[in-house]
């Protein structure tokens, strides 16, 4: 019988459980992956609405790491809503300090699906410093607009951003009939097709194909056929119900 990998998510906590933390933790949990969770901000939202972060001081965070890191064989770890890039680059450090092979995943929340801004301003060298740590850059397309500031089109962006790490581009804010998601890796470009889905949008729903495509590396899959499978299970999320809280479903692909 096999046991299932350790994947830790290191995200805010949305009471809605839609995004962040909870979400993060159901997408492991549906993928066969024993989810473990650190808490870096407590909000006050739901589904479509966001009053308030109140942030989680950086050392906790890196504590509440540590401690897990100690108990448990942690190779894998998404990183979500982080207060600053400082505080993120930190957090990293932290992280290759315990396990220097450890693979991050790195979702830039830069901005809540209900409109809350969270950061306006990117320090573009503490970034570069931070993509040449890990592993997957997964950006919508605002994010990477954000992300490089330059007068070029966004999947340019996401392959100036692909210079230092894996840059999965997910296109869920386009407007055309298919959803078309980007991995750029390795020089190499993959792209993900899906049809749109009427009243497919979801609450969360990058936080749950981020934490997909970690899961998928958990099992052992390479980057792009990880991709390929969160792509499927992010499809089935968004077309899960009518509201904008999605039901997360059973995925039985074998663990190797």
């Amino acid at each position: 019988m096999n046991k299932r990998p350790f994947a830790l998510t290191i995200a805010g906590f949305d009471p809605s459980g839609g995004a962040g933390l909870l979400a993060d933790i159901k997408t492991f949990e549906a993928n066969q992956i024993y989810g473990l969770g650190v808490c870096t901000a407590l909000t006050v939202q739901h589904e479509n609405r966001f009053d308030s972060v109140q942030w989680v001081d950086n050392e906790l965070i890196i504590e509440q790491a540590k401690l897990l890191f100690e108990k448990y064989s942690i190779q894998y770890v998404k990183i979500g809503l982080v207060k600053s890039l400082e505080d993120l680059s930190k957090i990293i450090t932290a992280l290759l300090a315990w396990n220097p092979e450890v693979i991050i995943i790195w979702d830039p929340i830069l901005k809540a699906s209900a409109g809350f801004n969270f950061h306006d301003k990117i320090n573009v060298i503490t970034l570069k410093t931070i993509l040449k740590q890990i592993y997957v850059l997964t950006p919508n397309l605002p994010e990477a607009n954000l992300l490089v500031n330059d007068s070029i089109n966004t999947e340019q962006k996401a392959q100036i951003l692909a210079e230092n790490c894996a840059v999965f581009l997910k296109g869920g804010h386009g407007n055309l009939d298919e959803s078309k998601d980007v991995l750029f890796y390795q020089n190499q470009r993959f792209e993900y097709f899906a049809k749109r889905i009427k009243q497919g949008e979801k609450h969360g729903s990058g936080c749950v194909l981020s934490s997909a495509i970690t899961a998928n590396l958990a099992k052992g899959l390479p980057l792009e056929k990880a991709c390929e499978e969160a792509k499927k299970y992010i499809t089935a999320f968004l077309g899960s119900n009518n509201s904008l809280l999605g039901y997360h479903h059973f995925n039985s692909k074998t663990i190797k």
